[in-house]
């Protein structure tokens, strides 16, 4: 199995669809990371993007992230992907409290963006 975390220097990016990049572990029989990978996140808004289409081609079934508009949740769920959001600090520490079953999703979407695509 497959996890993606929205990612800019390592970190959780606070707005999934303006990350730098994607960082994608695969994570083995035993609940450990065995593999790391970074996805290019594409240009623009990132619910309207192919996104969620490539990384379900990739294996991804978990979005880890910081904040996310619902548009982009939605389309993520209809691809196959779980989403937990509220998550924050460093990429590989999230994965692991996620692993570990420390994580939870907040409930909470982002409303309100300084762009365009959510109008």
């Amino acid at each position: 199995m497959k996890i993606a975390l929205p990612s800019r220097q390592n970190i959780i990016d606070d707005h999934f669809g303006h990350c730098e990049y994607f960082t994608v572990f695969t994570i083995g029989e035993n609940n450990q990371i065995i593999g790391q990978e970074t996805v290019t996140s594409p240009e623009g808004c990132g619910c309207k993007s192919n996104i969620a289409g490539t990384l379900a081609e990739m294996g991804v079934k978990v979005m880890l992230a910081g904040n996310m508009g619902q548009g982009a949740v939605n389309v993520l769920n209809y691809s196959g992907i779980e989403v937990i959001r509220g998550c924050s600090g460093d990429v590989k520490e999230v994965a692991l409290k996620w692993l570990d079953g420390s994580l939870l999703d907040s409930g909470e979407s982002c409303h309100t963006h300084g762009h365009e695509c959510h109008n």
